[in-house]
């Protein structure tokens, strides 16, 4: 069943709470599970891109918002996903990128990045200016925040205005876990005051009436708070809804809006469905997706390891380690050890940031050749049991490795969508 998002709020205080799981990835298998599931389950399709990952100068993908809108568009074509299920997102929209800028210049790039989204189609729009530019404290106050996230509403406005369709809806608030998760093991994340939580609204709501925005605040659908979730590069805190009775109360002050939970990754069907019940119905996932697309490569190549001659000890591994050792930047801040442990934690850490190698050329290369490798063969069962026991269903057939991967991106997916339906009717 298609949820859209402005219904979110009215759902809850109906007291049929429902969600919709929120897709933050640009890998290709990804986006093809995601837009198939929704098209199998005809329910809504939420695709939503970075700042830094996807803006108007290419972002660490090389992509613009009108590169990704098109490719995404192509492989739901291509999977028969119908238009109207699909929403696409900007996150963290902002002048993050360009932070060690002045606050004017950074802005000007953010206002250029905004307008390239929504004339691309991106209709969900995260107001986030809420990290400090070159001079400035790491973290700005609200009233800051908020006249710098009035300013990019503007053209946000005037964009979608030139461009037709429907206006944006916008998400509001800022206060997440590090994009990818922290790099240190964690014991416990407090949840957002109530009071922060409601002053960050009354001050955006203010600032925007004074600037002129008010029909734009009204399509503010969502305010971005910490519901106490949080994965580390090895572990994951999972939701205590017993922490969050103050924080639920801003809904009831507030009903035009919702919750926006960040790194719900690694939750599970169960926490995650409290979560929808709790008033958190926009639930983002992106590591987690990669991590198990990764999960699967992996298993793939020990397979072909164990099953073909010619193909050589775990190449797949043997590319991506070297590569990463190569070219550091993605990972070296992140990960801390001897190098044994750093070792174990490029590959597999929950934080999952080998998932910004797998666009690269060597990349590409060595998983075409191990689903090249393995296309058509037929694997025993016993070596699914060793290698990745729940795709025991595609043992001693011949094997479609693309299919296997999508199936294990659809898995996680699914128990968002287990957790979106909670008391459907």
């Amino acid at each position: 069943m298609q949820v859209h998002l402005n219904e979110l709020a009215r759902l809850r205080i109906e007291g049929h709470p429902r969600g919709v799981t929120s897709v933050c990835s640009a890998h290709p298998i990804v986006l093809r599970a995601a837009l198939r599931h929704g098209r199998q389950q005809a329910s809504t399709v939420l695709i939503e891109a970075t700042c830094n990952q996807v803006n108007h100068l290419g972002g660490y993908t090389g992509m613009t918002p009108s590169d990704f809108a098109s490719l995404v568009g192509k492989i739901a074509v291509e999977e028969g996903c119908p238009e109207n299920l699909i929403v696409l997102g900007g996150d963290h929209l902002g002048p993050n990128p360009w932070r060690d800028r002045s606050a004017e210049e950074a802005m000007a790039e953010a206002e250029k990045m905004v307008a390239a989204y929504v004339e691309a189609g991106f209709r969900k729009i995260h107001l986030d200016a809420s990290m400090g530019c070159k001079g400035e404290p790491v973290a700005l106050d609200d009233e800051t925040t908020a006249h710098r996230a009035a300013r990019l509403a503007a053209v946000a406005e005037a964009s979608a205005k030139k461009t037709g369709g429907a206006m944006p809806v916008y998400v509001i608030g800022t206060e997440v876990p590090p994009p990818g998760g922290a790099d240190h093991a964690l014991t416990t994340i407090e949840p957002t005051a109530a009071a922060a939580a409601l002053e960050t609204i009354e001050v955006h709501r203010r600032i925007f009436a004074e600037a002129g925005l008010g029909q734009a605040f009204g399509r503010a659908i969502g305010l971005v708070v910490q519901p106490g979730v949080e994965f580390g590069n090895q572990n994951v805190i999972l939701y205590d809804r017993s922490k969050i009775d103050a924080l639920k109360s801003v809904l009831t002050k507030e009903p035009q809006f919702v919750f926006e939970a960040h790194s719900t990754d690694y939750q599970g069907t169960r926490p995650l469905t409290a979560l929808v019940e709790d008033g958190f119905p926009i639930l983002k996932v992106g590591p987690e997706l990669t991590f198990v697309l990764r999960e699967a490569l992996y298993a793939l190549d020990a397979i072909a390891s164990d099953l073909l001659p010619d193909y050589g000890q775990r190449p797949l591994y043997q590319a991506m380690e070297a590569l990463m050792l190569d070219q550091p930047g993605n990972w070296s801040r992140h990960y801390h050890g001897t190098n044994a442990e750093m070792r174990w934690l490029r590959h597999y850490s929950l934080s999952d940031r080998i998932r910004y190698y797998w666009a690269s050329a060597e990349a590409q290369d060595a998983v075409r050749q191990l689903c090249e490798a393995l296309r058509g063969q037929i694997v025993p069962l016993p070596l699914l049991w060793q290698h990745l026991p729940a795709a025991q269903d595609f043992a001693d057939a011949p094997l479609d490795p693309e299919q296997l991967l999508i199936w294990r991106v659809t898995k996680s997916l699914s128990d968002y969508h287990a957790a979106c339906g909670v008391g459907k009717n």
